[in-house]
């Protein structure tokens, strides 16, 4: 079997270290948010509940969190833009949460191609809201990433 691919306890596959590092960011940013707390204070109580989580899983994750922090008043512009008004402050948090994390990683990690960014948020978004937070997601992303896309040259697909 693949890495990531055995069976969890829970019956169903186990998610690829990747995925598990982008959970584990949403769950750090999300609480970071509803507590208002420092995010590094943050990241370091959330590190202290988890059992032998790999340091590529730790590392990522970090990444992400910092990242979207770092560029938080950016992101939350671009989310304003691409869904037409729609003030990221009356998004549903976790929604709002994921947007952060995903527009932060198609616009400063050049090393994740595009369209598995989205797809990886799409299916975070279905998992941890609604199924209809998949749809949603799936538009602002597009959108964001098209423009993006022929704002810098890059390919959209």
């Amino acid at each position: 079997m693949q890495p990531g691919s055995a069976a969890s306890a829970g019956g169903g596959p186990r998610p690829s270290r990747r995925r598990q590092a982008r959970e584990f960011a949403l769950q750090i940013l999300y609480q970071r948010d509803a507590g208002g707390e420092a995010v590094e204070t943050v990241i370091a109580s959330f590190w202290e509940g988890q059992d032998a989580t790999g340091p590529e899983v730790r590392s990522f994750a970090e990444a992400l969190v910092r990242g979207a922090e770092r560029n938080r008043e950016s992101i939350d512009q671009r989310i304003l833009a691409a869904s037409e008004h729609w003030d990221p402050a009356r998004m549903a948090a976790i929604d709002r949460t994921i947007l952060r994390l995903a527009v932060f990683e198609l616009l400063h990690r050049d090393d994740i191609p595009p369209k598995v960014s989205i797809n990886e948020y799409i299916e975070i978004a279905k998992k941890f809201s609604t199924e209809e937070s998949g749809s949603f997601v799936n538009g602002i992303l597009d959108r964001i990433w098209r423009e993006h896309g022929s704002a810098t040259g890059a390919r959209t697909t």
